[in-house]
């Protein structure tokens, strides 16, 4: 595995990124409580296999003002293999060296998987945006209306972790 952490996109591997992304979002485009971020464009943490193939692409903003983080997408060709305890690991240290006192994220209410892995690793629920799908698929049209497990897609549900 070769993992690359990128705080200003790098052209060389921007293709690649945005075909991933595209690939797993539907679009550039990943909406959470109320606003766009186009993924492709902030920072990255890449990892790739020994054919130069992205398995692993953990996208995170780091704002600031609050000190804080927000992992905006993470996603992982291979499951329990350990490439997504890998970049979250990546990224919050990360985030802690350029001050961010938490990190946080924001998952859909048919994302159990997703819960799973963020608790295990020390996230707590901290809110859940009910209704808020509603908003998000009038910015982004592709959001589907079910998702895993045939479920409605309805609330966000957000994470946090203190650094």
């Amino acid at each position: 595995m070769n993992i690359i952490t990128e705080f200003t996109p790098n052209p060389q591997n921007d293709g690649k990124v945005k075909v991933f992304i595209v690939q797993n979002w539907g679009s550039e485009n990943i909406v959470s409580k109320g606003k766009i971020t186009n993924a492709s464009k902030i920072s990255r943490v890449i990892v790739k296999d020994s054919g130069g193939d992205i398995i692993g692409l953990a996208t995170f903003l780091i704002d600031k003002k609050d000190n804080s983080c927000e992992l905006i997408s993470i996603d992982s060709k291979y499951q329990r293999k350990g490439v997504g305890s890998k970049m979250i690991e990546i990224v919050e240290k990360s985030a802690k060296k350029a001050g961010a006192k938490k990190i946080w994220l924001i998952t859909t209410n048919d994302n159990y998987d997703a819960a799973i892995f963020y608790i295990k690793r020390g996230y707590c629920l901290s809110a859940v945006h009910k209704n808020a799908l509603e908003v998000s698929r009038k910015l982004k049209p592709q959001i589907p209306l079910k998702g895993k497990y045939d479920i409605f897609l309805r609330d966000e549900w957000e994470f946090e972790k203190s650094l």
